[in-house]
């Protein structure tokens, strides 16, 4: 579960943005990590992180409409900020999981090393998960089912999500090596540095 305020704050380091701003980024690129936020849990939610030091406001006047409150980081919440960038991370056994998501989009520009254990941390498990998983038995038992379960439809449906299921987390691990190479190679201040793992 991706805790809320660090993707506020991760959006703060860029630049000051205003509470709407803010929202307005939830409703876009932000719903891919999180389900919709109302505007007034992310206004509580500056309020709070307000209170504990984490970003100041200075007040926007706006001629012809209310004025806004624009936001920035402090020195604590940029220490806040980075500690969570930095923190170890303990994947979840569904891949894709919304925290490694924000994780990640963050901390590969604030601090690519963090990003690159954080990536070298979510291949281990999958790969280790893959190898445990994928040769299992699935097969379906059934014993006294209901009249109404269509045995054979069961076992194509569990089939099919299976089939599913093993090429999404091998696309899955295509993406984390190939990023990961990616930011291992990664020359700060070359411009072609972003495009050379994709020429192909």
């Amino acid at each position: 579960m991706v805790q809320f305020e660090y993707v506020l704050l991760a959006l703060l380091a860029g630049r000051p943005l205003s509470g709407y701003d803010l929202g307005k980024w939830v409703e876009s690129e932000g719903q891919f990590l999180r389900s919709r936020a109302h505007h007034s849990q992310i206004y509580r939610l500056l309020g709070r992180m307000v209170a504990d030091g984490w970003i100041a406001f200075e007040v926007d006047p706006r001629e012809g409409r209310p004025d806004a409150k624009v936001y920035r980081l402090t020195p604590m919440g940029r220490e806040a900020l980075l500690d969570w960038v930095r923190s170890p991370y303990d994947p979840p056994s569904r891949f894709q999981d919304a925290d490694f998501l924000a994780r990640f989009a963050f901390a590969a520009p604030l601090d690519r090393q963090a990003a690159i254990r954080l990536l070298r941390t979510e291949l281990d498990f999958r790969r280790a998960q893959i190898a445990r998983n994928r040769g299992r038995d699935r097969a379906l038992r059934f014993a006294d089912p209901l009249p109404e379960l269509d045995q054979r439809l069961a076992r194509e449906v569990s089939e099919e999500l299976h089939q599913y299921g093993a090429a999404a987390v091998d696309r899955w691990v295509e993406f984390l090596e190939r990023t990961l190479a990616k930011l291992e190679n990664w020359r700060p201040g070359d411009p072609t540095a972003a495009t050379e793992g994709d020429a192909r």
